[in-house]
């Protein structure tokens, strides 16, 4: 039996001459006629007697236990009393601060409001009730409800949650009915942030309205004292300010303090901030100079995860994170954002470029956030925009519902396919065509989504596109949670920004143990006297040495080939994995002077090392080396080093002033920080600074005895 709750009101049955129903947007949907309004009047616990607006009377609470009612729902969750108590004792002024409470109580409790049915004084435009539903409310014409419709968000399931404003005659709106129970499970509360309606009205809406006609509000906002006499605000102004969230000036400013004081101890800390149309600071983005320099090595692939919210007002804590020759996590910068809007990103986006010298990166992973791809298309239009396949994972899960399917490896071994496990466009096709078949999903909406979008999730459709190896099974495991470190996720900003950046720190020091296990212990390789494995302990560090390491096993141990000579020193091998289906790839060697190799598995090209087959292919002709251009530096154990040079700048940035400077910056900059907690290190890099300056000086007195020598002659 499903509880409500009725308020008793002796006079107030208004005549009534229709209602409207708004939709989720806000709009009319429909008119009800008369006899409908009637019907929904009875619903009510209040007398029959005719009254003009001017008789209602103010309502007194009446419990109606459940065996009262004759609806059957089965509840599935229950409001807290003191939620309830809340929602049932206020009285507010407007539809909108109605509506606005009702939102509220839907944030806390996990669902969605919808706008319902109002009904009219007689012979007026005045509201005498207005209904609020769950936003699952109804069914769709021609839906049949499955199990996982109840767990879809966006499919209605006849869910009877609702509440009943009355207008008195004083123009006070107070709950007269409600209906508490759910037919389907509420949101979890760390994705409460993304129901539709908490999006524009907040739990913490009503306190902002409070705190603007405050003289604290005036002092901050208007940058006056608190003494200071300024003119209080009309509500229509206090509404219109309020359409959107902000953050208390103290709040911000002593965020920027923060700023400041790292700006202060870090010459190339680098933070900007972003101000709405009232002047406030709403956005914020900040790298230290340390991250700028890890961006020079690791910045051709990142990942920006925007699923954290942090603090009060519920910011989007979203790092860019990316990946280093260890294969561990580094942070090139965070950004708090009080929104998801695409003016947002984009001025993120934006701020960001600046940051890093304007050098976009090659590719970036994000969720299938639709704002942030259209703020990416403007702000990164020659980056690949990928969308990461863990966050298709975890939204797989409960758009399944109780389909049956999350226990089918079956499913899951076609779904992983179609995301990584084909090889061209044609096997994705035919691949996901018969799952939809096999499994009768091929009237699942979110699916059919997902497959619109291929291109940017399915790795036989990115093959010509370098990902660092991002989405490999390993490296999806490290990036899991990995903000999780970040202990103080609600208290004020700066303790936000303060504890991003010792989780920043922590990362810092496991690369730096694991640069010291590299120095001290030598790899020791599968096949002690191979010359091609010796070559690659050399060269890469011991993660990335592992993982070639285990391709060339798999190419000398378990690959099939077939040979073929194409004239002088070029042939084609056919290779076929064992155990691993009967699928053959092409590779195509040229053995000459420098060796050049390519497989159209197009591994090299992704990941940036060498795949079994090509290096079976090596092998067979005796190629005992690793090829010069098949190392990559990002992977080598001197990523590090000397990446500010001369020759580099010349080449890479046209050799304008600016760059210049830029360039000797950071060169120093990363000297300074190699030589930080050891006093010899100092040391030469003091030397080196002064014998620098000794050469200058040496040099300009040289040129003006020149210059001097020619003027007189």
């Amino acid at each position: 039996m499903t509880n409500t709750i009725d308020i008793e009101e002796p006079n107030a049955s208004p005549m009534i001459i229709g209602e409207e129903r708004n939709g989720d947007d806000g709009q009319p949907a429909e008119i009800a006629t008369e006899e409908t309004a009637q019907e929904a009047e009875r619903d009510e616990t209040t007398s029959q007697d005719t009254a003009e607006k001017g008789n209602v009377t103010p309502p007194t609470v009446a419990i109606v236990p459940p065996e009262q009612k004759d609806e059957p729902a089965t509840p599935i969750h229950a409001p807290k009393e003191s939620d309830e108590n809340e929602l049932m004792n206020k009285a507010v002024k407007s539809e909108e601060e109605a509506h606005r409470l009702y939102c509220e109580y839907g944030h806390k409790m996990g669902f969605s409001v919808r706008k319902g049915k109002q009904y009219y004084y007689v012979g007026t435009k005045n509201i005498c009730t207005k209904d609020y539903y769950c936003s699952k409310e109804g069914v769709r014409d021609g839906d049949k409800l499955t199990d996982a419709d109840y767990k879809d968000p966006h499919t209605r399931t006849n869910c009877k949650a609702m509440v009943r404003f009355r207008v008195d005659e004083e123009g006070s709106w107070r709950v007269v009915h409600m209906v508490k129970e759910h037919n389907h499970p509420l949101v979890k509360p760390e994705e409460r942030h993304l129901l539709r309606s908490a999006r524009s009205h907040t739990a913490g809406r009503q306190r902002l309205i409070d705190l603007m006609t405050s003289p604290l509000f005036q002092a901050i906002n208007y940058g006056s004292s608190p003494s200071y006499s300024v003119q209080q605000p009309t509500q229509q102004e206090v509404k219109q300010i309020v359409k959107s969230v902000f953050i208390e000036g103290s709040e911000s400013q002593s965020l920027v303090n923060v700023f400041k004081t790292k700006g202060n101890e870090d010459g190339m800390f680098f933070w900007d901030v972003q101000l709405d149309q009232g002047g406030r600071m709403c956005n914020f983005f900040w790298r230290d100079g340390r991250s700028r320099i890890d961006y020079d090595s690791f910045g051709d692939v990142v990942v920006f995860d925007t699923s954290l919210r942090l603090n009060k007002y519920n910011m989007i804590c979203a790092p860019f994170i990316g990946v280093n020759h260890h294969w561990q996590n580094i942070m090139f910068g965070c950004a708090l954002l009080l929104d998801d809007k695409v003016e947002s990103f984009a001025w993120l986006f934006r701020s960001f470029l600046e940051s890093m010298g304007g050098c976009a990166p090659k590719s970036i992973f994000t969720d299938q956030n639709l704002n942030l791809a259209k703020a990416i298309e403007e702000v990164l239009p020659n980056t690949r925009h990928r969308i990461y396949q863990r966050y298709i994972h975890k939204n797989l899960m409960p758009r399944l519902g109780s389909l049956n399917l999350n226990d089918s490896k079956a499913f899951h071994k076609m779904f992983n396919k179609c995301l990584h496990g084909c090889d061209s466009g044609t096997e994705l096709e035919e691949t996901w065509s018969t799952m939809l078949k096999e499994f009768k999903l091929q009237d699942h909406k979110w699916l059919n989504n997902l497959y619109k979008m291929r291109a940017k999730w399915c790795t036989a459709l990115n093959k010509d596109a370098y990902d660092g190896g991002i989405e490999w099974d390993q490296r999806t495991e490290a990036m899991n949670n990995v903000l999780d470190g970040i202990t103080d996720k609600a208290g004020p900003l700066e303790k936000c920004v303060l504890s991003v950046d010792k989780l920043m720190e922590d990362w810092r020091e496991k690369e730096y143990e694991e640069d010291l296990h590299n120095a001290q212990k030598p790899i020791v390789c599968a096949i002690r006297h191979s010359d091609m494995l010796n070559h690659a302990a050399k060269e890469f560090t011991y993660k990335i040495y592992k993982l070639f390491e285990l391709e060339f096993l798999d190419g000398c141990g378990a690959t099939f080939f077939k040979e073929t000579p194409l004239g002088g020193t070029l042939y084609r091998f056919e290779c076929t994995n064992q155990g691993r289906g009967s699928k053959s790839y092409t590779v195509m060697l040229e053995t000459s002077e420098p060796v050049q190799v390519s497989c159209d598995c197009k591994k090299f090209e992704t990941m940036g090392i060498l795949c079994s087959h090509s290096l079976k292919a090596m092998s067979v002709k005796n190629v005992r080396e690793i090829p010069q251009r098949y190392i990559l530096k990002r992977w080598s154990k001197s990523a590090r080093k000397r990446n500010y040079s001369l020759m580099q700048y010349d080449e890479s940035e046209g050799g304008s002033e600016t760059a210049h400077v830029s360039k000797v910056m950071r060169y120093a900059y990363d000297l300074v920080l190699k030589s930080q907690g050891h006093p010899e290190l100092r040391e030469l890099v003091w030397s080196a600074l002064e014998g620098g300056e000794q050469a200058l000086d040496k040099f300009g007195e040289i040129t003006n005895l020149q210059a001097h020598s020619l003027a007189i002659r």
